[in-house]
Formats: structure tokens, sequence, C-alpha cells
């Protein structure tokens, strides 16, 4: 599927503000995938696809998560996670790519997983850092996204394990292991 194509899609799933933010994720993962020697054509179209699942209502994403029998903890966390897991699955059943790094790129970009691919990383930073975004630590991870993919996600990991603890919000248990598994290397 052309670029192109694939913004056309979703611009019909998501307009407005997201579909602002998913161009702009995906500009930044085409620049981290030159940088980075990743393929940039795989690249852009994870990233057009990363919130596919985003505006869909709770009870949705819950009935794909449970009818596709997917890792039933994310229903025990919040709902925010659920997007990226069952945006995976949409975009292979709806839209046919069977690319399984497309398929992973999307279905952990919200919550990371120990060894992740460079295309995962990618897409996980790239929706993260790109330029509508504002908060604090963003600009160090930023800065660490133009030198060191790796030292970015374990930055961008730890500062969304920090906010999520700081707000005494539970955190998904593969977010932990991506930060464990980016400590350790």
């Amino acid at each position: 599927m052309k670029r192109e194509q694939a913004f056309t899609i979703v611009n019909e799933k998501i307009a407005g503000p997201r579909y602002e933010h998913t161009k702009r994720v995906a500009e930044t993962a085409e620049k981290l995938a030159v940088k980075y020697g990743e393929d940039v054509e795989k690249t852009v179209l994870a990233a057009i696809f990363h919130d596919y699942a985003k505006l869909l209502p709770i009870n949705e994403l819950k009935k794909i998560i449970a009818d596709y029998k997917l890792d039933s903890r994310l229903l025990d966390y919040h709902p925010e996670l659920w997007h990226g897991p069952a945006g995976a699955i949409l975009v292979r059943e709806e839209l046919g790519i069977e690319d399984e790094d497309i398929f992973n790129a999307i279905r952990y970009h919200t919550t990371g997983r120990a060894g992740m691919t460079l295309l995962e990383k990618i897409i996980y930073i790239a929706d993260y850092i790109e330029p509508g975004r504002q908060f604090d630590g963003l600009d160090e991870v930023r800065m660490l996204a133009e030198t060191d993919l790796d030292k970015a996600l374990k930055k961008s990991i730890g500062n969304t394990i920090k906010f999520l603890i700081d707000k005494s919000v539970a955190v998904f248990p593969d977010t932990f292991e991506a930060y464990n598994d980016m400590v350790k290397k």
C-alpha cells in the first residue's frame, strides 16, 4: 500500500487533531528510519496506522481484545493502552496488511516490550517526540533521538513509568520489561 492511500484511509477513520498527530508521527518516523537504517516505506506505513483504533469506543476495543485473544492483562489496565493491540488487528483484518514488523510496531507502540525491534522503537519514539507534543522531559528525549535511539527509548519509557507512578496509576508489565531490557543493554 502506498502512503497516499494509507493517509486517505486513516483520514476517514481519525480526521481532525488525531489525523494531524498521525501526519507528524509519520514525518518523525521517516526521519528516524533514514537516520537509523530502517525500511522507510514500512516505517511510514506503521506510523500512519499506529493510531488506527484510537477513536474507537472502549467497548469495541475490549471486544477486539477478547475476540482475538490478545493479552488479557490489558483489560486490567487503562484503556489508553488498548488501541495499539486492537489497531494492529484491525489493520491486518480490515486492510490486509500482513507484515509482522508493521503489526508489532502498531501493537506495542502503547506499551513497549522487551526485545523491541528497530521499527518498534522508531514508532514508539516518533509517537512520543512528534513536534506537536509538549510536556516535561520531552526535549531531552528529542535530543537523545538525534544520536542514540536506545537512550531515547530508555528515557521515554522511564519518563512514562515515572509519570504513571506519580499519578498512582498501574504500569503495564510489558512497559516495565521494556525499561528493564533497555537498562540491561
